[in-house]
């Protein structure tokens, strides 16, 4: 197959090989982020593009990069790509969902439970050399066994998450514009309520939602009043889905107890108040970010773009419309 490809960043050196059996490998071997005009000038003779959530895939890259056939996103998010203006030039756009599910869910509870016990700020105050003894009162959390578990998004990794709730002995709630099968919400033991009746119920709540433009600011400055004064806001999904500043103020106003972000509104910039804040635990988006996931990942978007060159179906295709239309 005689096809160029460019890497927008430095990836899993066993992708590149296995990109390299099969075209003509260039790209950005460091970790740095591409200005616009330096990923624009850098596609312009690819055929197919492996992107990361960071690069803006929109309407003035696919006018700058005509030959580009499949662009392929190394995450399951793809809100950095205008899929509008991919079916208009008619590329393909794939993600990699699925694989990153128990490593998320995973990292979810390690927010939860971080932010639940105040586990970091207990390791900077004893770092500082501040721990000398034993107190009664020292560093007091919240207890998680036997608590109620909001779930906001119960696709795979929401479900994910609620079958690690078991064995804490939660009652777990939650809600979803989507119709969730019986037999899941059955096997979790999970019950289906309005997302007002979820902010005032759980004593914690975890964000799974898509960036859409109906979640955006999803949880505002309404949800966190509705919410418990004990409650702890968990979010692994998309940043813009919480609205910062409301978030902040709930955190020092007491609306809240606590929260745990690996994500951001306006990512990497974090609300200033939010920095400032010793009832939260931030993460640099790394949810995903074990070995084996990120590999995983990795090999995917490059099998899903050799296989939207080489003229087949990607396994993970974004746009299916486009596919048969093409089809047809």
């Amino acid at each position: 197959m005689n096809a160029k490809v460019f890497v927008t960043r430095g990836v899993f050196e066993q992708a590149i090989r296995f990109l390299a059996d099969h075209v003509e490998v260039e790209g950005n071997a460091t970790d740095r982020i591409l200005l616009p005009g330096e990923l624009h000038s850098g596609a312009r003779d690819a055929d197919g593009v492996l992107s990361l959530l960071t690069d803006r895939i929109d309407a003035a890259f696919f006018d700058a990069c005509p030959r580009v056939r499949v662009v392929s996103n190394f995450a399951v998010g793809f809100n950095n790509i205008d899929i509008d203006a991919a079916n208009r030039r008619r590329v393909l756009v794939t993600n990699t969902p699925g694989v990153l599910t128990e490593t998320t869910a995973d990292f979810a509870w390690c927010l939860l439970l971080a932010a639940a016990r105040r586990v970091v700020e207990g390791d900077r105050f004893t770092r500082e050399g501040r721990f000398t003894a034993w107190g009664p009162k020292l560093f007091l959390g919240h207890d998680v066994f036997g608590k109620t578990l909001g779930i906001i998004g119960m696709g795979r990794i929401g479900q994910a998450v609620a079958r690690r709730a078991a064995g804490f002995g939660m009652t777990v709630i939650f809600h979803d514009t989507q119709p969730v099968p019986e037999t899941v919400t059955r096997e979790l033991g999970a019950r289906a309520v309005s997302l007002g009746d979820l902010c005032r119920r759980s004593d914690f709540i975890s964000v799974h939602v898509p960036l859409l433009p109906e979640t955006h600011h999803l949880l505002d400055g309404a949800a966190f009043q509705a919410m418990k004064p004990t409650a702890i806001l968990v979010n692994t999904s998309r940043g813009p889905v919480v609205d910062e500043r409301a978030l902040a103020h709930a955190l020092e106003s007491d609306q809240i107890a606590g929260a745990g972000l690996d994500v951001y509104e306006r990512e990497p910039a974090i609300e200033p108040a939010l920095l400032e804040s010793d009832k939260i635990v931030l993460a640099p988006h790394i949810a995903s970010a074990s070995h084996e996931t990120r590999l995983r990942m990795c090999m995917m978007a490059a099998g899903n773009l050799v296989a939207g060159l080489r003229g087949e179906r990607p396994p993970n295709l974004v746009n299916v419309d486009l596919w048969q239309a093409r089809q047809g």
